[in-house]
């Protein structure tokens, strides 16, 4: 069994990797926001094949398109690595890329500001897509008093940057998964705030679904939280227009029935919002994280 580090040690780790990630974000705000992206996209289309990762990106494009060429998988592979690093690089400089910036179109942003007139709180939902966090600054900028789902970083200084970097576009609530963060979420929504979180990945556990025709479990949180709050999910999609200009897109909302059958109206909420992920995917392939393995792991091996 390996022994775990000391803390001194795990300490001076994270201090390392956190003052990597001040240089890295030093160099990103050094340069133009258009060369640097081209730099991120360029470099990861070279690394990304030759990472355990591109084995599972290719795996996951075959089990949703198995009668997909092989030219046509291998020049998805090529625009998801492209978009990943473009993703990677633009993280730090984040508050150049709000709706502010000019960047940033939209598509039905009255549903947006609807919603914060309305100060009734709904369920945003979208996917991993081109550079899905652009979409928080645009949920701030409509005026939506808003808590995003997040995944904290492992290393706890690199973690406080990250949130430093989101704080910076004018994104400030956080929820973190887990038990506590169900709990933040429920409180916020009883205080009339809505909550943003992705509902593309694998969900152990969660309620089945279909995605591209194959068997997925999908997190059931946005249907259990639209039906406990008598509201709507209000689906979000991002487009990358060609280098650092987006499109953001305010979907028509998915109307949770509450019939009194509370496990089929959960597994309807569910398939349409797979449904809706699938539809984004199908239209920008080469813009979604085929990273994660969406399928069961079993698909996989």
């Amino acid at each position: 069994m390996a022994k775990s580090k000391s803390p001194l040690i795990q300490t001076l780790v994270w201090r390392f990797e956190a003052l990597g990630f001040d240089l890295f974000t030093a160099l990103a705000r050094s340069l133009p926001v258009e060369a640097w992206s081209s730099i991120g996209g360029a470099l990861f289309q070279w690394l990304g094949p030759l990472t355990s990762a591109h084995r599972t990106a290719r795996r996951g494009l075959n089990l949703a398109y198995p009668d997909k060429p092989e030219s046509e998988i291998a020049e998805i592979l090529r625009a998801q690595w492209n978009n990943f690093g473009r993703y990677i690089a633009e993280f730090p400089v984040l508050d150049r890329l709000t709706p502010a910036s000019g960047r940033v179109d939209m598509t039905d942003a009255w549903r947006l500001k609807a919603i914060a007139a309305a100060g009734r709180p709904v369920v945003l939902i979208s996917g991993h897509l081109s550079n899905m966090e652009i979409m928080a600054a645009v949920i701030v900028e409509a005026g939506i008093d808003c808590e995003v789902t997040y995944r904290a970083a492992n290393n706890p200084y690199v973690d406080a940057r990250i949130k430093r970097n989101r704080f910076a576009y004018g994104v400030r609530l956080f929820a973190p998964k887990g038990a506590e963060g169900a709990r933040d979420l429920l409180e916020g929504l009883k205080a009339g705030r809505s909550i943003a979180m992705m509902n593309d990945q694998r969900y152990d556990g969660g309620a089945p679904g279909l995605f591209f025709g194959r068997p997925v479990m999908t997190n059931p949180a946005a249907v259990r939280l639209a039906l406990r709050f008598g509201t709507v999910i209000q689906p979000m999609s991002i487009q990358r227009l060609g280098g650092v200009r987006f499109k953001v897109i305010a979907h028509e909302p998915i109307e949770v029935a509450n019939t009194g059958e509370r496990n089929s109206d959960i597994e309807r909420g569910v398939a349409a919002v797979d449904a809706f992920i699938e539809a984004r995917v199908r239209e920008r392939p080469g813009e979604w994280w085929w990273l994660h393995k969406r399928w069961p792991r079993e698909d996989y091996l």
